[in-house]
């Protein structure tokens, strides 16, 4: 009877705090302002740690199945596949500002000015560091982070712990959700592409008009202050653009929850 006893209560412990972690963990591995490489994989665990026993209280009841089954296996799967799925949406509203600085560093000579970007340990255009910082910037300082752990602690609501996840049709709706990130990323980039654009159309006109003119030597550089001008005057509607993207961001994440 003890033996059976501390089976049970071993497969409710699991169902109470150990599938809540793996769902919460997930979350904070692929969020960008915490899952990035700056922070340390034990702060993640830490925060993801506390967070677990903040939310646990809230949480409904639990199937209790037994640790070493197969249902037990696919149930952490859901929750993995839970976290992922709604951190890769919020991932998708950061990367979307790298994508546009990319665009735009490209086409006005900026492409070969590049860093290393620390968070995600690749080489990217100083002008998306720029914009990564801003939008980060942004997000914190319009408790961005509260609202996406808000609803993400709603998804235990609306999908309970079980072997039922996501759903089938969630799934496509995240793989076409990238195709968002390039549309809204070519929206946010095409102003300052198109303007540089007319700049070299100009300077083949003159190069038509005065074949002696050398204008290897002062396209580049106009080009390029054009190219700056452009990104200065973008600036007044950069932050239209990142509410309306939130926005557009958090309602995904809900619809994927199946809430309104």
């Amino acid at each position: 009877m003890g033996a059976e006893a501390s089976a049970d209560m071993i497969g409710q412990w699991v169902g109470q705090h150990l599938w809540p972690l793996f769902r919460i963990a997930s979350f904070m591995m692929v969020i960008p302002f915490v899952g990035a490489g700056l922070v340390p994989a034990r702060i993640r665990l830490g925060l993801a740690l506390l967070m677990t026993v903040l939310v646990v209280p809230m949480i409904g009841p639990v199937p209790t199945v037994d640790a070493l089954t197969g249902d037990a296996v696919v149930i952490t799967l859901q929750q993995i596949m839970i976290g992922v799925g709604l951190g890769f949406v919020l991932t998708a509203l950061f990367q979307l500002f790298v994508i546009a600085g990319q665009m735009i560093a490209m086409q006005m000579g900026l492409g070969f000015a590049s860093m290393v970007d620390p968070a995600n340990g690749v080489n990217v255009p100083t002008l998306s560091q720029v914009y990564t910082i801003t939008v980060t910037l942004l997000f914190l300082a319009m408790n961005g982070h509260l609202v996406a752990f808000e609803v993400f602690i709603e998804s235990f609501r609306t999908i309970p712990i079980g072997t039922t996840g996501l759903g089938q049709n969630a799934y496509w709706d995240l793989a076409n959700h990238i195709s968002w990130m390039f549309v809204s990323a070519m929206l946010l980039a095409l102003p300052a592409i198109t303007a540089v654009l007319i700049v070299y159309i100009a300077f083949g006109v003159m190069t038509r008009a005065a074949p002696q003119l050398n204008i290897f030597a002062l396209g580049f550089p106009i080009g390029l202050l054009f190219g700056l001008f452009a990104i200065w005057v973008l600036h007044a509607d950069f932050l239209p653009h990142f509410d309306q993207y939130s926005r557009e961001t958090f309602d995904f994440m809900r619809s994927l929850q199946g809430l309104p």
